[in-house]
């Protein structure tokens, strides 16, 4: 294919970034970490040369919450992990689609994980999932600069007009003549519901604000956030060992829109949609079952509100090998941090799970194998968040405008890490300031991925000046 396209350079860079409030999920707080970018150049087949960006949060404490090593030895890897995958991809010296790359190259990137965790984590390896992550920039930033090389939006390069193989060849025979094109949107959808996140530690109401909490214009508590920012998608993150608090909070988070509805902005949506996360938190599914008919019982409101549980119990799968049909006889059930293989989905069919949840951090080449399997498998998906700020967020909502998601995408770097936003929001304003409870996606334009790095002022400036190396 004329449109394949080879790695001619990378460039990497880490900044700091730094919470406007702790964000709390599961047992882990989060308060600074580092951006991963990659900056990719290449060309295609006929001579054309383009550049590409990619970004993702390098978030061992998501990644890899459960470890002896510390946040900082962790956090290591993941920066050495990016520099190397890098230095692989651009040493892959053959012209290739941007999932073809990926998918060759899966299988250092596992190597180099254990190389680098042998040298600074010894006696303990990162999970795949945290390895993804780290390949994450460079893999959005090699389908982003496919695009501009072969003037086209990216999202319309997924298909037999520029891939040279089917799905068949990573997937089985099963998907012969099958192409993620064929799942995707044709264009982006104009605007996508944002889920607010409410999390472990986040204030419900403005008269529990305190001085202590930034006084710079941005609501630091729910009611406040649904008013200004008119959000009826709410993901509630529960203990998920603590059945009384998480019931309550359930319950309080659908109280509290429902007041500022009626008090404040009247022309918010008769419901609010509400998902239940307790980020692996719980012992077994039995806690999940337990919740949900309580609250049918206590509140059968609120419990009809709720979409989607997410990933309940441990991401091993086959440590218990739960049986995740009890919960999804009252509400679907989706995997989550479980899910970074195409081994990983087949045995969660097997074990009963209702849908996946997609991230960007997981790779868009991931993505783009894992939709065609779920529509296949008539099974519902979600794109979900890393807490993405700069333009992790644009790949995050663009993967989310561009598939048919059971409702909208999460989008909470706007709560926990707007500074990382600022420059990218003057170039897409309406995606980085919901309004009206969505993203509006009418700045993703020209070809790649629709971000227009070129566009941002300042921006590589920016990058370059506070790499931390």
């Amino acid at each position: 294919m004329n449109s394949d396209i080879k790695v001619v350079d990378i460039q990497t860079f880490k900044v700091p970034t730094r919470c406007r409030t702790p964000l709390k999920f599961g047992a882990v707080v989060v308060e600074e970490l580092p951006i991963g970018y990659a900056r990719v150049t290449v060309e295609n087949r006929a001579g054309a040369v383009a550049q590409g960006w990619g970004a993702m949060f390098l978030m061992d404490l998501w990644a890899w919450p459960v470890s002896q090593a510390t946040h900082e030895a962790k956090n290591r890897v993941m920066r050495d992990l990016l520099d190397a995958y890098a230095r692989t991809v651009a040493g892959y010296g053959q012209y290739a689609h941007p999932i073809e790359l990926f998918m060759e190259t899966e299988a250092e990137l596992r190597r180099l994980s254990r190389e680098i965790c042998a040298r600074h984590t010894p006696g303990e390896e990162m999970p795949f999932l945290g390895a993804l992550i780290c390949a994450s920039p460079v893999d959005h930033a090699v389908h982003d600069a496919f695009g501009h090389a072969n003037g086209i939006d990216s999202y319309r390069g997924y298909g037999p007009e520029h891939m040279s193989f089917d799905l068949a060849r990573y997937l089985g025979p099963d998907y012969r003549g099958v192409y993620p094109s064929q799942f995707l949107r044709q264009d982006y959808l104009p605007q996508v519901p944002v889920f607010h996140l409410v999390g472990g530690l986040d204030l419900l109401r403005r008269e529990e604000v305190t001085d202590a909490f930034p006084q710079d214009g941005t609501p630091n508590s729910l009611d406040d956030w649904i008013e200004r920012d008119g959000v009826f998608c709410l993901k509630v993150k529960l203990n998920g060992r603590d059945l009384a608090w998480d019931l309550a909070r359930t319950q309080e988070v659908a109280r509290i829109y429902y007041e500022v509805q009626a008090e404040r902005r009247p022309d918010l949506p008769a419901k609010p949609y509400l998902t239940a996360d307790t980020n692996e938190q719980c012992e077994s599914p039995e806690y999940i079952v337990e919740y949900l008919c309580k609250l049918r019982e206590v509140a059968p409101r609120v419990y009809d509100e709720i979409l989607y549980i997410e990933q309940p119990t441990e991401r091993d799968l086959t440590a218990h090998r739960w049986d995740m049909r009890s919960i999804a006889q009252h509400k679907p059930v989706l995997i989550d941090e479980s899910l970074t293989s195409v081994e990983e989905f087949q045995l969660a069919m097997e074990l009963g799970w209702s849908g996946i949840a997609l991230k960007s951090c997981k790779c868009l080449s991931s993505d783009l194998l894992f939709v065609p399997m779920a529509d296949l498998a008539r099974i519902p998906y979600a794109v979900q968040d890393l807490t993405n700020p700069s333009l992790a967020l644009i790949e995050s909502v663009g993967l989310a405008a561009r598939t048919h998601t059971i409702l909208g995408v999460e989008a909470n770097s706007r709560q926990f890490f707007p500074a990382a936003n600022a420059l990218e929001a003057e170039t897409h304003p309406d995606l980085y300031r919901v309004r009206d409870g969505v993203a509006r996606t009418q700045t993703l334009a020209g070809t790649g991925l629709g971000m227009q790095v070129d566009k941002m002022d300042g921006f590589v400036a920016f990058v370059e000046q506070n790499d931390m190396g």
